[in-house]
């Protein structure tokens, strides 16, 4: 039997997704509890809220595989979103392991063809851009989770705590 020379686009979005969700899981297990109110600036989250929101983040993936839009202000005001604020590392870090684990199920449960469908990212009923499910998931969840990473690095070395490596070492973590 001949090695297989390419990747199906769903195998390639789950590697994309396990590695970027493990790369975050690290950042999120060195928030420290008593820094969870520490904010940079009064513009920005806390640092707790940060961290929640990155836990939340893989939480949306349903959102794009099991629908073919999303509208976030509907004409009926049915959208009623309430941020996540858990209280402690663990929580955080526990609701961002479900989060995965169910976000990775969605996404293993569909086929390319489904991925590759259509999905409509709505405001008030009118439709802002229309992408691929992939793409949506890739630009939404993945893309977004590392943009909220590269803030509590930031947080992180602010309030003392050790950054752990992203894509090579740092400070706290010099050896691969």
């Amino acid at each position: 039997m001949a090695p297989q020379t390419t990747m199906s686009v769903k195998d390639g979005l789950l590697a994309e997704f396990d590695h970027e969700m493990a790369t975050t899981r690290k950042h999120l297990e060195h928030v420290p509890d008593d820094k969870l109110s520490w904010t940079p600036h009064d513009k920005s989250m806390t640092l707790g809220r940060l961290a929640s929101h990155l836990a939340e983040c893989p939480g949306w993936t349903g959102a794009m595989t099991d629908q073919d839009e999303f509208d976030i202000a509907p004409p009926d005001g049915s959208f009623d979103y309430q941020p996540a604020d858990f209280g402690t590392r663990a929580e955080i870090v526990d609701n961002f392991d479900k989060s995965v684990a169910d976000a990775r199920d969605k996404i293993a449960a569909k086929s390319d063809t489904e991925l590759m469908a259509p999905w409509n990212f709505k405001k008030g009923g009118e439709v802002m851009f229309t992408v691929p499910k992939m793409v949506a998931i890739q630009n939404h969840v993945i893309k977004h989770a590392i943009h909220h990473r590269g803030q509590i690095s930031v947080y992180l070395r602010q309030v003392g705590a050790p950054v752990p490596q992203t894509y090579g070492p740092t400070a706290d973590f010099p050896d691969m």
